[in-house]
């Protein structure tokens, strides 16, 4: 079978993966998801075809190495990665990267994308290098202390917020993203209100952004918004408009 129900086949136990931090179900699963895409990419080029017996080609060698390939095994090794990091799983990332360097070679797909979490960038300038960055630090257990950690808290939050949703995997992100907000800013409300800014406006704000108990974008979203004054961080206009419409609910 090499059409769209094929790829939501190989899709969805990629997906549990990434949700779970499975580093095992990643390694399992990710050669199919590069194969279908890949192929369904060909076809609609018109340079492949239908097989006669049903069955979605293999990639060779070479064809790992292509752009289309390495692009789609990036964003799901970015993926996993986020996802590690927010659980500080740096185990499974590890497993992740030896098992495909093994299978595939040093250059597998997925590996520039794992280059963010592993480099030491001095000078963050892309989304890719700030959460990169952040998400090296979660995995090493790097916290910051309690004046600054509100602060880091809410940009790494922002910086994941911003990678998911340009992802093939936004909702496998976002679940764990919001539970990982959630205990960080329920963490701040307990043990470190003393270092936000303007207390007695911002921690009723903080108290009823963390009533809403649904752990998705809207509330993600919609934190950010909110405690944006309560860290000394500032966001424009067309910003606050974006977060605001994605913090609505239908």
């Amino acid at each position: 079978m090499t059409d769209m129900a094929e790829l939501k086949k190989r899709k969805e136990p990629l997906n549990l993966a990434i949700v779970h931090v499975d580093p095992d179900a990643f390694i399992t699963h990710l050669m199919g998801w590069l194969e279908i895409t890949a192929f369904i990419t060909a076809q609609r080029a018109g340079q492949a075809e239908a097989p006669a017996d049903g069955i979605t080609p293999r990639l060779s060698a070479e064809q790992l190495k292509t752009t289309g390939v390495q692009n789609v095994g990036n964003d799901a090794i970015f993926a996993f990665c986020m996802t590690a990091a927010l659980k500080g799983d740096k185990a499974a990332v590890d497993k992740v990267e030896a098992a495909l360097a093994e299978r595939m070679g040093e250059e597998f797909p997925g590996s520039f994308a794992l280059s963010y979490f592993r480099a030491n960038i001095g000078n963050p300038e892309t989304l890719d290098d700030f959460v990169g960055q952040s998400g090296k630090k979660l995995l090493v257990g790097d916290i910051p202390p309690p004046p600054l950690r509100a602060k880091e808290n809410w940009s790494t939050g922002l910086r994941f917020f911003e990678k998911a949703r340009a992802s093939n995997f936004v909702h496998e992100i976002m679940y764990p993203l919001a539970k990982w907000t959630r205990e960080r800013w329920t963490e701040t409300l307990d043990k470190g209100v003393a270092f936000l800014q303007h207390i007695e406006d911002n921690v009723p704000v903080l108290r009823e952004a963390l009533g809403d108990a649904r752990n998705d974008q809207a509330f993600t979203a919609n934190l950010l918004l909110k405690l944006a004054p309560a860290v000394d961080m500032e966001l424009n206009d067309d910003y606050q408009g974006f977060l605001r419409s994605l913090a609505r609910r239908a």
